[in-house]
């Protein structure tokens, strides 16, 4: 902690504020700043992803339906501006392999993912999943930016497709004001994030 707030001002600036504040506020204050800077440095950078279990759910644009699916999986996506290739590689494995659904023949509940029952999975991007209040007021400024996004986007729904079937992954329109409709089936809400581990690895060692 002392090494990072050290790091953090110049010293002219630390001989100031020594001199100002009582020693028992003085560190106070170097503690705090110190845990700001740790805070900022390993913010959450993951893609993120809020799965559904529905009897059915569909995307309407202008008043027209886009995309349809019966029994399956909504899949909310939200992109962060550091997300790679390997983070759309480990939401999509982890998606289609989560064990949501009840295997009919043996009666026993959790045991059976959306492939292995041949359902829909619906993808819809959802830049608001990266909100953050200021004050009441959501601020989205870590979410990837619409013209690195939407290309990125795509690319995940084609990895699904691949690792899937095409015709079994719909998505909605990027960018545009959907409507989506769902009918959870439960309800079954499921929350996932890509690790972070390598992202803070690799902006430590930058820094460092």
């Amino acid at each position: 902690m002392y090494c990072l707030a050290s790091c953090a001002f110049p010293s002219s600036h630390t001989t100031l504020l020594r001199n100002k504040l009582s020693p028992f506020l003085f560190r106070r204050y170097r503690s705090h700043q110190s845990l700001q800077l740790h805070r900022r440095n390993f913010q959450i950078r993951a893609m993120r992803a809020v799965i559904q279990r529905v009897s059915s759910s569909s995307v309407t644009v202008d008043g027209r339906i886009v995309s349809d699916i019966g029994p399956g999986l909504l899949v909310l996506i939200g992109i962060h501006e550091s997300d790679t290739d390997a983070d759309a590689d480990y939401i999509c494995r982890k998606v289609l392999n989560m064990r949501l659904f009840t295997n009919e023949s043996t009666g026993r509940g959790w045991d059976q993912n959306v492939m292995q029952r041949g359902y829909g999975v619906l993808l819809v991007s959802q830049f608001t999943l990266y909100g953050f209040m200021k004050g009441n007021k959501p601020d989205f400024h870590v979410a990837m930016p619409p013209e690195k996004a939407k290309p990125f986007y795509a690319s995940l729904v084609e990895r699904f497709q691949k690792a899937y079937k095409p015709d079994a992954v719909k998505d909605g329109v990027f960018g545009a004001m959907m409507k989506v409709n769902l009918v959870n089936d439960g309800p079954v809400t499921m929350q996932l994030e890509s690790p972070q581990s390598s992202k803070n690895e690799t902006k430590a060692s930058t820094e460092s």
